[in-house]
C-alpha cells in the first residue's frame, strides 16, 4: 500500500510506503560493528575527513559494516558507513532493514575514498554519513559532523533550492529526479527515493528528513535535531548510548499508542530532541 500527499514545495510530492514503523530488522547479521582503528583513524585525517577542532574524533566512532541491494537487484557485500558510536545499532539496524524491504543503494563507501569532498561522494551517489565539515556555503557545523546524519542516494534525492528565480540542484544530475514521480498520473515511487524509508530511519532515532524543510529541500538527508547531537557529543560513551536508545524508545511509544497523536510529526515534537 502506498499513501500519497500532493502540493509539497515546487509541485514535488511525496510518497510514503505504508512500512510499519514497528517492524523491526531484527536480522542484522549481514553486518558488524568496528571500533575505528589507529589506521583508519589516521587515514581519515589525511584525507581531510577528521579535521583540526572536530567536535566528534575516532574515539567516539564507530564503522558499521553491512550488505545492500544494489540497483542492478543484487546484494552487494562491502557498505561501509562511519557514524558516532551511540547510535551505531540503530544505523546497523536501519540497514538491515532497507535490506529486508528491498530498497535499493548505489553504494556506501567512507568519504576518505573522496578525500573528505561532499560533492564528490554525493556526484558518485554514495550513500555515506560522518564527516567534519560546515553546512556547505556556511560557517555551522553540519550534523554530518556528529557521526549523526546520513545522506540516501544523493542521485536519487537531490539537494533542492532556489537561487535568483532558478531551482539549482546538488549533485547537478540529481535534476532528472526533481519529478518525485513517474508514470503520471499512476503516480509510482521510483526506486530508491528517500520518501519510501522515512519511517525506517525516524523508527531507529533519525528523525528529521531533510525532504520536509522549506527554505532548501534536501531529500538524502536524514539526520537527529542538532541539541541532542550536541548533547550526545559531550556525554561519555556509554551514557550516550543510552540516552540515544531513550530517545528511540520514546518515539516509538508514542507510535504505538494509536490515533492521530500518534502520527509520526506529532510523536517527532513529543519527542523533543
Amino acid at each position: 500500500m502506498v499513501a500519497v500527499r500532493c502540493g509539497a514545495i515546487w509541485a514535488a510530492c511525496s510518497v510514503l510506503l505504508a512500512l510499519s514503523p514497528m517492524a523491526h530488522a531484527g536480522d542484522a547479521s549481514e553486518g558488524s560493528i568496528v571500533p575505528v582503528d589507529r589506521a583508519l583513524c589516521d587515514d581519515m585525517k589525511a584525507h581531510k575527513v577528521i579535521r583540526a577542532g572536530a567536535v566528534v574524533g575516532c574515539e567516539r566512532l564507530s564503522l558499521v559494516r553491512f550488505s545492500y541491494l544494489g540497483f542492478d537487484g543484487a546484494v552487494h557485500g562491502g557498505g561501509e558507513i562511519m557514524v558516532m558510536d551511540a547510535a551505531a545499532e540503530n544505523v546497523l539496524r536501519i540497514f538491515a532493514k532497507l535490506r529486508e524491504v528491498r530498497f535499493p543503494i548505489a553504494k556506501a563507501r567512507l568519504i576518505n575514498n573522496y578525500d573528505g569532498s561532499d560533492d564528490a561522494s554525493i556526484a558518485d551517489d554514495n550513500t555515506a554519513a560522518f564527516n567534519s565539515r560546515n553546512v556547505a556555503g556556511t560557517n555551522s557545523l553540519s550534523l554530518h559532523a556528529y557521526g549523526l546524519a546520513i545522506d540516501l542516494n544523493p542521485l536519487e534525492n537531490p539537494y533542492v533550492q532556489r537561487a535568483d528565480g532558478k531551482l539549482m540542484f546538488s549533485p547537478p544530475a540529481s535534476a532528472a529526479h526533481t519529478n518525485r514521480f513517474k508514470g503520471q498520473p499512476e503516480k509510482q515511487l521510483r526506486l530508491g527515493l528517500a520518501e519510501a524509508v522515512i519511517d525506517v530511519f525516524a523508527d531507529e532515532g533519525f528523525l528529521i528528513w531533510g525532504g520536509n524543510w522549506t527554505s532548501a529541500i534536501d531529500y538524502q538527508h536524514f539526520q537527529v535535531s542538532r541539541g541532542f547531537a550536541e548533547q550526545l557529543a559531550r556525554l561519555a560513551p556509554g551514557e550516550a548510548k543510552t540516552a540515544f536508545a531513550q530517545h528511540v524508545e520514546r518515539y516509538r511509544a508514542c507510535r504505538r499508542k494509536g490515533g492521530a497523536e500518534a502520527g509520526r510529526a506529532s510523536c517527532i515534537a513529543s519527542v523533543g530532541n
